[in-house]
């Protein structure tokens, strides 16, 4: 119904100016004087305006959104330039432009909304800034463009589409990451770190190579073979590493995944393989991988991953038999510590090893007499409870931090 209005708006409003100019003609003419020819001269710009706005053509605006990458970090600003083209010279009073920005960046929306006075200018353009990113795939869709008159006799409206699609990932935190146990016989792929050497176990020898260590040399055996000889010890294989997030609702949400991305980010720089599982709204399985391009396809999956999982972590676990499967390290990341849980991970730690939960807390807050109680119970589970404050996720494999 309101689509319907518009064309009889439109003609009604341009049926009221010639009315005024009609009626300021007449009274001119039949009061006389210099104040009535006055009042009739002064109107009749204003009313020759409107009309020819009235036939001017929003659709000769070029509209252009020059943003700068298409990658960023939550948290991170955005300046955004726009760019107007238009071919004629006509002169516009004022151009009230939006740039329709998607759903996620709604409490950012006015910042998006700019009046601009272009008169006869042909090309401009204007900036403006969006603070802080939230995380997520944002959408810009197009422009809202609105003008009009002095008098508000005449406005024209046009919606132009012009899609742009930033993506942002969630903040990290560099993190020193060490494995809270060793184990020699873990993972498929040897470690390309020579301090993974474990230098108690001499398997052999071979012969001197740049850049082994003084300590490594065999003297016997350089001395039967007249050859410097060192030793050969046995290599540890690669920390494989499996981390399962709680997708639940909840106000600490937002930095179970900064906490989950920098878990991931420093398992990888670390040079070990990692997977992740999440349940939201769809199950998401990855892997055990390493590489850049390992951590690109997580830091997109956590930047498009919402609170909308249904079930709880527990019931997540219980249903998973990936977890009976694999031979590597498990970390559980969650903001709610409970006693089913806590069981079911003591559960899985009867089988593969002690598992490690990260208990997302905020950055003052301290845990409640349930939570200390229920640690207590995960140690008598096998369960490691580290917990990690938000803005100190430096700190979680510090031994202080250790429960």
């Amino acid at each position: 119904m309101k689509k319907l209005w518009i064309p009889f708006k439109k003609v009604w409003k341009f049926v009221v100016l010639l009315f005024l100019i009609m009626l300021t003609f007449s009274y001119a003419m039949f009061q006389g004087g210099f104040v009535s020819w006055f009042l009739f001269y002064s109107f009749l710009p204003f009313a020759l305006y409107c009309i020819c706005l009235s036939f001017y053509s929003l659709n000769e605006l070029e509209i252009t959104r020059h943003i700068p990458q298409s990658d960023y970090n939550a948290g991170e600003a955005l300046k955004i330039t726009v760019n107007v083209k238009r071919k004629s010279l006509f002169p516009i009073f004022y151009l009230f432009i939006e740039d329709q920005i998607d759903d996620t960046l709604t409490h950012k929306k006015e910042k998006a909304k700019t009046l601009v006075l272009p008169g006869f200018r042909k090309n401009f353009s204007y900036e403006y800034v969006i603070d802080e990113l939230p995380r997520g795939e944002h959408i810009f869709h197009g422009f809202f463009v609105k003008t009009g008159d002095i008098l508000g006799l005449v406005e024209k409206e046009k919606v132009q589409t012009n899609e742009s699609k930033i993506i942002v990932y969630p903040a990290y935190t560099d993190l020193l990451y060490r494995p809270f146990e060793t184990h020699f016989d873990q993972g498929m792929t040897a470690s390309r770190e020579r301090v993974q050497r474990d230098t108690t176990l001499a398997i052999g020898v071979r012969d001197y190579q740049p850049g082994d260590r003084f300590s490594w040399i065999n003297w016997k055996a350089s001395a039967k073979r007249n050859e410097i000889m060192t030793k050969e010890f046995e290599q540890r294989q690669s920390h494989d590493v499996f981390v399962a997030m709680d997708c639940a609702p909840g106000q600490h949400f937002e930095a179970v995944v900064s906490f989950t991305a920098s878990l991931l980010r420093a398992v990888l720089k670390k040079g070990a393989q990692i997977g992740l599982l999440t349940i939201s709204r769809e199950r998401a399985t990855f892997p055990i991988r390493g590489g850049e391009n390992q951590l690109h396809q997580l830091f997109y999956h956590l930047a498009k991953i919402e609170a909308k999982c249904l079930s709880s972590f527990e019931k997540v676990l219980e249903t998973e038999g990936m977890f009976v499967q694999q031979t590597v390290s498990f970390l559980l990341v969650s903001a709610h510590l409970t006693k089913p849980l806590i069981e079911k991970a003591g559960f899985l730690g009867q089988r593969k090893g002690k598992i490690t939960l990260f208990l997302i807390k905020g950055e003052k807050e301290s845990p409640t007499e349930d939570e200390r109680s229920l640690i207590a119970l995960a140690n008598a589970r096998n369960v490691r409870v580290v917990m990690v404050h938000e803005g100190q996720f430096g700190h979680a494999f510090s031994e202080v931090n250790l429960r």
